[in-house]
């Protein structure tokens, strides 16, 4: 008889209750073998709308449609047992009203097996995380450097620079926060707005591009392992995969033109 214990999914609740406790580890993921590397170490792994950047070589995350998110959403929830998973919600599915948002929201939870969805925006959206967290979808909110909002925006700019801004980016958290999210994503925000955010609100708060003070921290994860030829200044990079892969291909290119890998004989043998 197996004493093992079954492993069981980090909660909703679960990370709600890390606020000032041991920082809360994320990465993003969209398969399901990285999503099982991942899983041993991070407490929620994001299927983030960037994978249109990241994997479909899209300019930005606007034109990601909703099927290619629950597509993903669906691979990393079957490559993990482990962590809380929560998909992205893209652009174009949930600003239009709350009940849209709930249909769709709904659709992701259902055909993904998530824990959780993310939308951008603060107070205009409060109303609409009300609405689905009351009917049982539990929402991560995300406010600051939005990348749905970057034409609006002007591009991928540090948000708070000017400090007679910092109000504005408070009152999205505190209405988020007081809406019922679980957790506020802030990216791109200098750090005193982000850590005087982290005071003011009692939800974890997840830095990308803000203050140490958070909560915790996420990064994509083609960034920090060094898939990325550009990635964010704030960024620390942890690995050179993709020195590691050019060169893997490489050695792989000069054994077929020189006829150098297994036949069948020799792996079944």
């Amino acid at each position: 008889m197996s004493t093992q214990k079954p492993v069981r999914r980090i909660t909703v609740p679960q990370i709600r209750n890390r606020k000032g406790q041991e920082p809360i580890v994320s990465l993003t993921s969209y398969h399901a073998h990285t999503a099982a590397i991942v899983d041993n170490y991070a407490d929620f792994i994001l299927v983030g709308d960037s994978l249109g950047m990241v994997m479909h070589g899209m300019e930005s995350t606007v034109g990601v449609p909703l099927d290619l998110m629950i597509m993903h959403g669906k691979a990393v929830v079957r490559g993990t047992k482990r962590a809380l998973v929560v998909v992205d919600m893209p652009f174009g599915t949930y600003e239009e009203s709350p009940g849209v948002a709930f249909r769709n929201a709904a659709r992701i939870m259902k055909e993904t097996q998530c824990g959780a969805v993310k939308l951008e925006g603060g107070k205009r959206m409060a109303e609409t995380i009300r609405f689905l967290t009351e009917r049982g979808v539990p929402v991560m909110a995300h406010i600051g450097l939005t990348p749905q909002s970057s034409h609006v925006m002007g591009g991928f700019k540090t948000q708070g620079r000017d400090e007679e801004s910092w109000p504005e980016h408070e009152e999205d958290a505190r209405a988020v926060s007081q809406a019922g999210a679980f957790a506020l994503v802030l990216e791109g925000m200098v750090e005193p707005l982000a850590a005087r955010i982290t005071k003011q609100v009692d939800i974890p708060t997840i830095g990308i591009g803000a203050s140490a003070e958070c909560d915790g921290q996420i990064l994509v994860l083609e960034d920090m392992l060094g898939l990325n030829p550009t990635p964010p200044k704030f960024v620390k990079v942890y690995g050179n995969l993709g020195g590691q892969i050019e060169a893997a291909v490489k050695a792989y290119a000069e054994d077929v033109k020189t006829r150098e890998f297994p036949t069948e004989k020799e792996v079944y043998r």
